[in-house]
């Protein structure tokens, strides 16, 4: 396994963690009643609870993407 072959390979995987974000975030913003009644359904909660539980996943999954695929990413493109 070479630089230019894990460089690619950590390239991918933070857009598709982005693209995985985006579609999370577009889900809760425009369909925010219908994801609300189908998660209330499983686990009752109220709308504030899951705001914040979303809003704090959302960031965390951030958070890993950038830590685990962007920062490596970025660092071995300075070594190459």
């Amino acid at each position: 396994m070479n630089i230019q072959f894990l460089r690619s390979f950590l390239l991918w995987c933070a857009v598709f963690n982005y693209v995985l974000l985006i579609l999370w975030w577009v889900l809760i913003t425009l369909a925010h009643d219908f994801s609300y009644r189908f998660s209330s359904r499983l686990i009752p909660m109220s709308v504030e609870r899951f705001d914040s539980l979303h809003y704090a996943g959302i960031i965390f999954y951030k958070i890993l993407t950038i830590l685990l695929f962007v920062i490596p990413c970025i660092v071995l493109w300075c070594i190459g």
